[in-house]
C-alpha cells in the first residue's frame, strides 16, 4: 500500500517573539548593526517588543525597512511606517511589536536604548549580536 504524503503547513502566523526576531535577522541582512530587542511588555502597553537597529546611511536604512517589510508580508502587513522617505529614522509598527532603525548620531541623541533599559534584552545569535558598524569614523 503506498504511503501518502501529506503537504507541510506553511505557518502563516508569528508570535510576537518570532517576528521581533525575525524582524533582527532582516535588518542583519541588510548590514544592519548594533541590534537590540527588547521585551517592553512588562514595562509598557505599547507592544511586547521593541527592535532597535543602527544603520549608516538613509538608503541603508531605508533597504532595511524594505527587507522586513517585504520579509513579514506573508505574516502580515506592517500597521504603519514612519520616515521611510528621509531614512533617517524609521519607525516601523507591527502592533507587537516596535521597530526603530536609527542612523548612529539620531539613536544616541534619542538614547531608546537608555530609555528602555529596565526591559530585558532578548537573546540574539552570536553573529547578530557581534554585529557593530564596520568602520568607525
Amino acid at each position: 500500500m503506498p504511503v501518502k504524503k501529506t503537504a507541510a503547513v506553511e505557518k502563516t502566523t508569528l508570535t510576537p517573539t518570532e517576528r521581533a526576531l525575525m524582524c533582527a535577522e532582516l535588518a542583519y541582512d541588510k548590514k544592519g548593526y548594533d541590534i537590540c530587542v527588547r521585551d517592553i511588555s512588562r514595562v509598557s502597553s505599547i507592544a511586547d517588543y521593541m527592535v532597535i537597529i543602527s544603520g549608516s546611511s538613509d538608503k541603508q536604512n531605508q533597504a532595511i525597512s524594505d527587507n522586513i517589510r517585504t520579509g513579514l508580508k506573508k505574516f502580515g502587513k506592517v500597521n504603519d511606517i514612519e520616515g521611510a522617505t528621509d531614512g533617517k529614522w524609521i519607525v516601523m509598527d507591527y502592533g507587537d511589536v516596535l521597530v526603530h532603525i536609527f542612523h548612529d548620531q539620531i539613536r544616541r541623541y534619542y538614547d531608546l536604548d537608555g530609555l528602555w533599559g529596565m526591559a530585558p534584552e532578548l537573546e540574539l545569535p552570536p553573529e547578530i549580536k557581534a554585529s557593530r558598524k564596520e568602520s568607525d569614523y
